[in-house]
Order: structure tokens, then C-alpha cells, then sequence
């Protein structure tokens, strides 16, 4: 196999990439309703044999993040509030606080992260420096697991104590580094203030934050080739970025969906939507999981050759409201009246004015035709969901921006 790429899996045909994954859900969710108390119950009722297509996917339930953080404040007796299947043989914490275990795996790379730093660079016998927490959070062992699966070594780092960080680098020499952007570039700038060179630092992968063309600009000037990935602590990887630097690969390992915010629609390609990901882990078998995140499936594969579906990266949250007039607006309500209307493409909510003056309308997009009396349905169909009286403006086809935003607040 060409070195470029992990393995095989990455280069498949997509009809196969696509039939495989779709065969491994009815074993995954009957795993899931047997193994996890939570899904016992959320998914009660699903014939779990008849969940082989994506469409069948699309009408189970999401799960939530503060789903997860609920039931693990309520259900303490149960293990990481009955969605872990199994004990775990580590378990980190992330802000919440959310409690999330260590996945199985066959392998020593339980969160796949090794795909995603093969394809930043990295190879076996190099040396990677980790700038992400070790301690509570999994991100650390998330990269170290991924560096030892590719046969790479690891220097944990962690956060803070930049100058003995700045001093391993200077003393080790490491060719790759992992972590957040905002340390590499604390990092190289110290480095630079006190006249040293890296030289043999080349490559990155870099996640946890926002990482935009200009930054990746200004590590490729400094000599380091920085590539991104999407990873949670929840799900493990779910796409990362190739030299083509055309959008995020999706992993082997996950089934992605994009979905209407605030509702478990998908979305037809190159719509912003809600990130959904449903993942094959045998001890964490998360069903739909919403992320909060807004992307975008990519039109077409990469011309690096991998041939998995692509993301657009970030493009911002999914859980939107506002506070109008005394009550509170959710995008699942706005999701709600575009499901209600067929005749509406897109929809948004704008709420603008002072404090206490609050001017909201509804900006409705429309496919091509309208009917009769659809303002005032619109506007009855507003009220019902929010119990606010709110304007309603028709616009014509492509009006709205592309972006996933339901509720815009320009107060």
C-alpha cells in the first residue's frame, strides 16, 4: 500500500465504504439496547434488524450531550448514567462536568486518532511533542494512543510550563508536534524571542480550537506543516485533514450525518446542518450523537486520493436561542415550523431593537411557489410553537445565506 495512506479502507470504493457501514448498524444498535441501560429504554420498541440504511437511521432518536450529562447526575448508580456498555478501563472528565470512558478496541488505538496523523505527516520512529492536557481530560491520551498505533513516540507535554516545554523541545528535537494551535504558536514565538531554531519540528496536527488559513500561513513560514482534525472525547475521531486540504475526511470508523439544527432531519449535501455521528465503539455505542457543531458534506472526494465523504470544518453551533421578550426561542422550534410548512426551503429567526423593545421577525424562504394565506399560517404556527407574536417576511429561493443559523440575534 502507497505510504501515503493508513491502509486500504481509506481508498475503498464508496458504494462499499457505504454497504459495509450500513451493515454493522443492526448489530451495533442491538449491542446497544442490550449492553447500555440508557438504550435500553430511549431506543425501546426499535427492531434493530431493520436499521440497515440511512434512512432508517434517521428515525431513531438523537442523542445529546446534556442528555449524557443529565442521566449521569441522575442516575449515579448506574455507570456514566447507564450509555457505557461494560466497565471501562479508564474514564476522563471533560467541563460539565461529563464523565467519558476510555472505548475498546482491538487495537492500541481506541480513539482512531492514528489516521488522522498519518495523514498530517507523521511515520513511524519520529517523535511527536503533545501539547494537550493529560490530566482529567482524555486529549493527551487520545494523541499518544494514535502516536503509538503508528509506531511513533510521544513527549507529553501537556499545557502550560512553556519554558520546560520550550526547553524538551530545544533538547529532544522532536519532529512533529500535537496539540492545540494556540500552544504551537506560544511555542515558536518563545522560541523565536530567545534566538533558537527548530529545525527538525515539521509537521503538526492540531485540534481543540479554531485553526484558520492565516495561522496555518504563519506555521508554514516558521517551517511547520499544520494539519487539523475534528476529534471529541465522546466519539474519537471524526475527520481530519489531507495535503489536498480540500475540507475533512471522514473516518473509517464513524457514520455521519447533517441534520436541520434543532431537529434529527438530515440534510441533502452541501447544506449546513448539525454534525450527527453515530460510532461502532462496542463499549460506548453512541447512537446519532449530536454534537452541537455546524458543517457541511463536501460535493465529490479529495484529489488526495482517500475517498470518504468530507466535511467543510467548523462552521459554528447548532444550539442556538434567544431570550425574546421574557421567553426563550429554541432553533428546534424554527426546525419545527419549516417541518410543519413544505412549502418552506429555509428559515430564520432575526431578533433585533433595544433592551426590552424587541423586534422579531421571521425571514422565510421559499421553494419556488407559494399558497394562499401562508403568511398568517406561518405567523399562527409561529405563536403556537414560541407563544410570541412574531412578523413574518416571505423571501424568494436562495435568499438566505447557507450557514445553519435559525435564530440570529442582532441585539
Amino acid at each position: 500500500m502507497n505510504s501515503e495512506f493508513l491502509d486500504a479502507l481509506e481508498t475503498r470504493d464508496p458504494a462499499e465504504r457505504e454497504a459495509a457501514l450500513m451493515a454493522a448498524l443492526p448489530a451495533q444498535v442491538a449491542h446497544a439496547q442490550a449492553s447500555s441501560p440508557a438504550y435500553t429504554a430511549l431506543l425501546a420498541g426499535v427492531d434493530a434488524a431493520g436499521v440497515t440504511s440511512r434512512a432508517a437511521l434517521a428515525a431513531l432518536p438523537l442523542t445529546r450531550k446534556s442528555s449524557l450529562a443529565a442521566a449521569q447526575a441522575a442516575r449515579r448508580a448506574l455507570r456514566l448514567g447507564g450509555y457505557a456498555a461494560g466497565m471501562p478501563r479508564r474514564i476522563f472528565q471533560s467541563p460539565g462536568p461529563l464523565y467519558e470512558p476510555e472505548p475498546d478496541a482491538d487495537g492500541a488505538d481506541p480513539w482512531r486518532i492514528a489516521r488522522a496523523l498519518h495523514a498530517a505527516g507523521l511515520r513511524a520512529g519520529q517523535l511527536a511533542h503533545v501539547g494537550f492536557s493529560y490530566h482529567l481530560t482524555p486529549a493527551g491520551a487520545m494523541m499518544e494512543a494514535g502516536l503509538r498505533a503508528i509506531g511513533a513516540a510521544s513527549f507529553p507535554g501537556g499545557v502550560g510550563n512553556t519554558e520546560l516545554q520550550l526547553q524538551a523541545l530545544l533538547d529532544l528535537r522532536p519532529e512533529a508536534y500535537a496539540g492545540t494551535p494556540s500552544l504551537l504558536r506560544i511555542l515558536l514565538d518563545k522560541a523565536a524571542e530567545g534566538g533558537h531554531a527548530l529545525p527538525g519540528l515539521q509537521r503538526a496536527l492540531v485540534s481543540g480550537e479554531a485553526c484558520p488559513p492565516a495561522l496555518v500561513a504563519w506555521f508554514a513560514e516558521r517551517g511547520v506543516e499544520a494539519y487539523q482534525c475534528y476529534a471529541t472525547a465522546d466519539l474519537g475521531l471524526i475527520a481530519y485533514e489531507t495535503r489536498a486540504r480540500e475540507g475533512l475526511v471522514v473516518d473509517e470508523g464513524v457514520i455521519v450525518e447533517i441534520v436541520r439544527p434543532g431537529s434529527g432531519e438530515p440534510l441533502p449535501e452541501g447544506e449546513v446542518g448539525e454534525v450527527v455521528v453515530t460510532t461502532l465503539s462496542p463499549s460506548y455505542p453512541l447512537i446519532r450523537f449530536a454534537t452541537g457543531d455546524l458543517s457541511a458534506v463536501m460535493p465529490g472526494t479529495s484529489s488526495c486520493g482517500r475517498s470518504n465523504r468530507r466535511l467543510r470544518g467548523w462552521l459554528g453551533r447548532a444550539d442556538q436561542s434567544a431570550k425574546v421578550r421574557g421567553m426563550f426561542v429554541h432553533a428546534g422550534q424554527v426546525a419545527d415550523l419549516v417541518k410543519r410548512h413544505p412549502e418552506v426551503r429555509r428559515a430564520r429567526l432575526v431578533v433585533s431593537g433595544e433592551l426590552a423593545q424587541d423586534h422579531v421577525v421571521l425571514q422565510v424562504e421559499m421553494w419556488e411557489s407559494t399558497t394562499p394565506g401562508l403568511v398568517e399560517s406561518l405567523m399562527q404556527t409561529a405563536r403556537d410553537l414560541t407563544k410570541l407574536r412574531i412578523e413574518v417576511v416571505l423571501l424568494p429561493t436562495g435568499s438566505l445565506p447557507n450557514d445553519g443559523k435559525l435564530i440570529e440575534d442582532r441585539r
